[in-house]
């Protein structure tokens, strides 16, 4: 059973950049397409990233594209989420999934979440 945690969430303002990681153990990430998810307290959680097992292809929500990029390094089974020009709307819970389908939009393996809140 494959564990997801995220790091690296916190309180920023407007314009500032941060790096979200995830780290997996127990399971094969290598072979796993990768990606994160975000979530507003009564909301539903909302598509961010992904990025497919090599790491060449990447998807992202049209709200965050030039702003944020996603990596991963499959020697340190870790995914990363670089968010610059960060913006109030950019608030909220941030998940790390695995094993992400992308057509689905759906995932096997999930973190716990990291807080990120951006004041204006």
């Amino acid at each position: 059973q494959m564990q997801l945690v995220e790091t690296g969430g916190r309180s920023v303002q407007a314009g500032d950049s941060l790096r979200l990681s995830c780290a997996a153990s127990g399971g094969t990430f290598s072979w796993l397409a990768v990606g994160w998810l975000r979530q507003t307290p009564g909301k539903e959680r909302n598509f961010v990233a992904a990025i497919n097992r090599s790491g060449g292809s990447t998807s992202y929500a049209d709200s965050v594209k030039g702003r944020f990029t996603i990596s991963r390094d499959n020697a340190k089974n870790t995914v990363y989420l670089q968010m610059n020009n960060l913006k109030p709307d950019d608030t909220a819970v941030y998940y790390c999934v695995a094993d992400w389908t992308q057509i689905t939009r759906q995932a096997r393996y999930w973190g716990q979440g990291t807080q990120v809140t951006v004041s204006s």
